[in-house]
């Protein structure tokens, strides 16, 4: 690609074609830094510098104060560099970089950021306010001389090139600290004539409004509640973890599965957890992790589409959990009236009215502050601790009194006996369904991520000591109660025997007893029958209800805690917009005290049913597909490979993850098969509502990862793959010039495109001196946004060049990506050739020419209506709501009333330049910053501002055709030439689709009078052969039949402007002519061609004879030598062929077959 031009030019109108012609004049710019401004400005210093040495210090290295008083941060006088005589010398023939905070532009300079210590850091010169920021607020822009990170010096000169810093890679508003900008490529790289351009954020860094705030949030609150991974992770999970199944359920599962067996299914739980605690880790520990625990971790990997759906039924589960240990706790309570007959009203009551003033106590400590939280549950942590002690000293101290009750201290004839299962009324997978809710929980810390002071050391050390420390003694307890207890005792003193009787075998009868009589009758003592056996054991009984007290509140305290921070973090991210209600926080620690009145009421509620057999696996399973989609994410974001995915926690493996999800997904059937399947519908219930919503989130999921590694797998594959006929796709480079300026080109092509091939919207951007490719990439990203919006299934790919033919060339060249490259040119018809100037037509020509040259087919639609609606577009809905969110609302279009060409991708239209075309001009600097609007083309706004004239009218409705349902009607396929089958091909694709499948293909063909019949039955088979359905054949026998006068005449009166006329002149000067306008039409080319000449203007009568009422014609379109038929009669025969016609495609393929009647 040749350069364009850029020889400076004084005219006004050059500077007005230049690409940043909304750019104010430098001469009326107002006093003082403006926001739009650069975040410097670049002065020349003047060559007598080194006459500052009589000037104060401070003068030398302050910034340049702008005319008005709004005066930007000075230098100390001690900064470094501030020697005035050194400074003087060295700034001879340099440039002085001065820095404007945008924030600040219009306020004075604050009096600290004059006086701020300039830190000494190696060579870096870095201000205390940037280093140690607490203010949250907009102070994160400064680049100002010495008082911020200016680098002086760093490499040996002044440069504002900066050094790695942790700073710049902040999110906007990070609660660790403030974000600095580093110096844009424009900043380093433009001409200093040139005004930079502001960034945006790059790569998807910007943030949600809703966590932005957040940030914002927890930047600006002081005095912070932060947990270390002791009491923030390790007290948590183990609370949790060690729930009341290890009081009131351990004992009585080893006495079910025997010790071998109970260690097993304590084994098999462990691992799914330890599984589950490594993913944990591994996603904990790859990148800063906020509040939200389970959903923030799924949804950052995943995606909101899983995170939204788990997020949601966690944060259920986790309100639900409050209900079922409160109950569980409750029925201890009732449990102990009954046995000092204290039994308020009855049982069921008793439950409910204790467990509401257990819950309404529970809420109380939640809601004064997370550290009040944290000093119960380490209280709680001590009583079950001591608990535990209590009952591994009782089980060492055997006493007469015990063993009537079946406790008889370790002895290895009762392990023995226990070693092995006694299944009475229960299988293996029915005990571990009723133990494994006891090994849940390990999520209790993270899911209080946000309030922990490094959830990357905190979570993985936390969660995997917990795992461990609680298996131990799980497995301690099964063993021990296997060892010092047997499985049945009728607790009467009286069943002592002195000698072995030859009926009693068991372990019992060896130490003197005789419990035989359990087997005929049900006893109430021993591992199977006794719930409270572990009381029995221990050194002093009341401690272990006190333990089972500790157990049950410290776990209901967590998941009260847990719920509302957990659906806090969901309501953030507004993945349900009807919820955001609940996302504020308040206090100091941005408590979410709605979560915590909701999470009241849903356990409270659940309290009143006082049954909770039915909801507890319910509650288990949902805790189970968290644990299974976090292992998932882990095992996806491997999979998909993406340089993002850089965990610190090493000790994960992707396979073993993918083995924990599926085990999580065993044990959710294995625990309760419909439970499993309800938690499955729900799932896949919010999933599906996440997807349909397309929340306005991008978190750089592992799914996208995996999408973009497949995709470009796939690529490479295809193209290894050789072409066949029965794969051909059309795939089209559409002249769309900006997506939304020819709505009917776009919509026709992408009706026949749309899951079946490619589609690419090509935009020549011609008429810039320097051509600004930041714009062109902004431009690329927004109007891809605006397809994907509009569900258009193509891609946007603008590029600059000198002209059209030039730009054409390039896209025909580079367009695609393997096979994935277009095959087929699609043109709008140039409805204007004859009112501009003759060389845009010889570049359209040339443009069709070059395609065929690269063996391209090609296509060109007309209306006759015309095409571009670009001059009556308004107000466009381009930005989506995260540009919206950044202040950019004001993108207006001004009106040009000239029309522009059809065919032109972004030709100037008259004197405006193509920008004017385009929906996302940003605002005007006229008084009121308006122009005059026009809405967008929106089926359910009312009358536009401005009223349309009847033309335009009609051309807005002509654009809408293709938009919707054709009904009953004809497409008619003039197949006049073979080009391969493309001219076939697109009408029978076309009428697969849903809008146009009431249309009927009929089919017109050439031949001769005398075998028409023939003609018809021949094309008949064809077509059945290929398999395409037609309504009708028409052959046309009189297509060399002489056109009427008065329209040969019309044609010959339409092209003497453009005739070359050689024989009135000299044959020199008719080649000079010829030369510089190579489009005129020789009467010696005119004479050649005339029977060519007379077939189009005769199609065009027959066209109108019989497809007058048709809703689209397909024709062949006819091909003109290169070199020999000139743009202007090339022109004229496209002109004559489609004139005053119903919407009409031509069409010709590259002349390689696209059908086959081959299997």
């Amino acid at each position: 690609m040749s350069a364009p031009s850029s020889a400076p030019s004084a005219s006004a109108e050059s500077v007005a074609t230049e690409n940043d012609f909304l750019a104010p004049d430098p001469g009326l710019r107002p006093p003082g830094p403006t926001p739009s401004q650069s975040r410097f400005q670049v002065d020349l210093v003047a060559e007598a510098a080194g006459a500052t040495e009589n000037k104060s210090p401070s003068s030398d290295a302050s910034t340049t104060v702008p005319s008005s008083d709004k005066a930007t941060p000075t230098a100390p006088p001690d900064g470094p560099g501030a020697d005035p005589g050194v400074g003087g010398e060295e700034a001879k023939g340099r440039f002085r970089v001065n820095f404007a905070d945008p924030s600040e532009a219009g306020s004075a300079a604050s009096p600290e950021g004059a006086q701020a210590e300039g830190l000494q850091n190696g060579d870096t010169v870095m201000s205390e306010t940037s280093l140690h920021s607490s203010t949250g607020g907009q102070h994160h822009y400064h680049y100002d001389t010495h008082t911020n990170t200016y680098y002086l010096r760093t490499f040996g000169h002044n440069t504002i090139d900066a050094v790695p810093n942790i700073d710049f890679y902040r999110q906007t508003a990070a609660p660790l600290g403030e974000k600095l900008i580093r110096p844009t490529l424009s900043e380093l790289h433009d001409e200093l004539d040139k005004e930079p351009f502001e960034d945006g954020f790059a790569n998807g860094d910007e943030l949600t409004p809703a966590e932005e705030a957040a940030a914002k949030e927890a930047a600006e609150s002081k005095g912070v509640v932060k947990f270390g991974w002791v009491k923030g992770v390790l007290v948590r999970c183990m609370l949790n973890i060690w729930g009341v199944m290890l009081f009131i359920r351990m004992s009585w599962i080893v006495g079910q599965a025997g010790i071998a067996l109970s260690c097993l299914i304590v084994g098999m739980a462990t691992v799914v957890t330890t599984i589950t605690g490594l993913s944990t880790s591994a996603i904990a520990t790859n990148g800063f992790v906020r509040g939200g625990g389970a959903y923030y971790l799924i949804s950052r990997s995943l995606g909101p589409e899983f995170g939204g759906s788990i997020g949601l039924i966690f944060a259920f589960a986790n309100a639900v959990a409050v209900a079922m240990y409160v109950v569980g706790f409750a029925e201890t309570v009732v449990e102990l009236l009954r046995g000092v007959d204290a039994i308020m009203t009855d049982e069921i009551n008793d439950i409910r009215i204790i467990g509401t003033i257990t819950v309404i106590l529970l809420l109380g400590i939640s809601l004064a502050g997370m550290e009040w939280e944290a000093k119960a549950q380490i209280f709680l942590l001590i009583v079950l601790i001591t608990a535990i002690c209590n009952y591994f000293i009782g089980s060492f101290i055997p006493l007469e009194s015990k063993k009537p009750s079946g406790f008889f201290g370790y002895d290895g004839s009762i392990m023995w006996e226990n070693m092995g299962p006694d299944f009475r009324g229960e299988t293996f997978f029915s005990v571990f369904a009723i133990f494994f809710p006891a090994a849940t929980g390990i999520l209790a810390g993270a899911n209080i991520s946000g309030d922990l002071a490094d959830p990357q050391l905190a979570i993985p050390r936390g969660t995997l000591l917990a795992i461990l420390i609680t298996g131990i003694v799980y497995l301690g307890v099964a063993v021990s109660t296997g060892s010092c207890i047997v499985r049945d005792a009728t607790g009467h003193v009286n069943d002592t025997i002195t000698q072995v009787v030859g009926n009693c075998s068991d372990a019992a009868c060896k130490l003197g007893f005789d419990f035989s009589s359990c087997k005929s009758v049900k006893c109430d003592y021993g591992l199977h029958n006794d719930f409270q056996v572990m009381s029995l054991v221990s050194g002093f009984g009341p401690i272990i209800s006190a333990g089972i007290f500790s157990a049950t509140l410290s776990s209901a305290l967590a998941s009260l805690v847990s719920a509302p921070k957990v659906f806090q973090a969901l309501c953030k991210d507004n993945i349900y917009p009807g919820l955001s209600m609940f996302a504020k926080g308040y206090g100091k620690n941005n408590e979410p005290l709605k979560g915590y009145i909701l999470t009241f009421g849903i356990a409270l509620a659940f309290i009143l049913i006082a049954e909770l057999n039915v909801i507890a696996p319910i509650i288990s399973n949902f805790f189970l597909a968290s644990y299974a989609l976090i292992n998932f994410s882990v095992f996806h974001a491997s999979l998909a490979n993406s340089p993002g995915w850089r965990p610190s926690f090493k000790y994960y493996n992707m396979w073993i993850s993918l083995a924990g999800a599926i085990l999580c997904c065993v044990v959710m059937f294995v625990i309760n098969w419909w439970a499993a399947l309800l938690t499955n519908v729900i799932v896949l219930g919010l999933f599906i509502y996440v997807s349909y919503k397309k929340p306005d989130v991008n978190w750089g999921s592992s799914t996208q990862a995996l999408t973009y590694h497949q995709a470009l797998t796939h690529t490479l594959h295809l193209s290894g793959v050789e072409d066949h006929i029965k794969n051909f796709r059309p795939q089209c480079l559409v002249m769309t010039g900006y997506p939304n300026s020819r709505p009917a080109i776009l919509d026709l092509v992408h009706s026949f495109t749309k899951n079946v091939g490619l589609m690419i919207c090509g935009h020549i951007r011609t008429g810039y001196r320097r051509p600004n490719f930041k714009d062109l990439a902004t431009d690329q990203a927004r109007y891809q946004r605006w397809l994907l919006k509009n569900e258009c299934k193509a891609f946007y790919s603008p590029v600059f060049a000198e002209d059209m033919r030039q730009g054409t060339q390039f896209l025909l060249q580079a367009a695609g990506l393997g096979r994935l490259k277009p095959n087929t040119l699609v043109l709008g018809f140039k409805n204007d050739w004859r009112d501009g100037d003759m060389m845009n037509v010889e570049t359209y020509i040339s443009m069709i020419h070059d395609a065929f040259d690269s063996q391209f087919g090609a296509v060109i639609l007309r209306l006759k209506e015309g095409l571009d609606v670009s001059h009556i577009q308004g107000q466009d809905e381009l930005l989506s709501s995260q540009e919206k969110s950044s202040g950019m609302k004001d993108v207006i279009v001004s009106i040009d009333t000239s029309k522009d060409s059809d065919a032109d991708s972004s030709k100037p239209s008259s004197k405006a330049t193509s920008l004017q075309n385009s929906p996302a001009i940003q605002k005007d600097d006229d008084d009121d910053g308006k122009a005059t609007t026009q809405p967008l083309l929106k089926k359910d706004k009312k009358s536009p501002t401005v009223p349309l004239n009847v033309s335009d009218q009609r051309l807005l409705e002509a654009s809408q055709q293709f938009q919707k349902k054709q009904g009953k009607g004809t497409v008619d396929v003039w197949w006049l030439f073979d080009d391969g089958g493309l001219t076939l091909l697109i009408p029978y694709l076309l009428t697969n689709k849903k809008r146009w499948k009431d249309c009927k293909i009929r089919v017109f063909i050439g031949g001769k009078i005398n075998r028409i019949d023939h003609d018809r039955r021949a094309m008949a088979t064809l077509l059945s052969k290929f398999r395409i359905d037609f309504s009708d054949i028409t052959v046309l026998g009189d297509i060399n039949t002489k056109p009427k006068k008065e329209h040969v005449s019309a044609f010959e009166e339409m092209i003497e402007p453009y005739r070359l006329k050689e024989d009135d002149m000299e044959q020199e000067a008719a080649e000079r002519l010829k030369n510089s306008e190579p489009w005129r039409i020789t009467d010696n080319e005119l004479e050649l061609y005339r029977a060519k000449t007379n077939r189009q203007i005769r199609l065009n009568e027959l066209l109108k004879e019989h497809s007058s009422t048709a809703n689209l014609i397909v024709m062949s379109l006819p091909l003109a030598r290169k070199g020999a038929v000139s743009s202007a009669l090339y022109m004229a025969w496209l002109e004559i062929l489609s004139k005053d016609l119903p919407p009409i495609l031509l069409v010709r393929g590259n002349h390689q077959s696209v059908l086959t009647f081959y299997s």
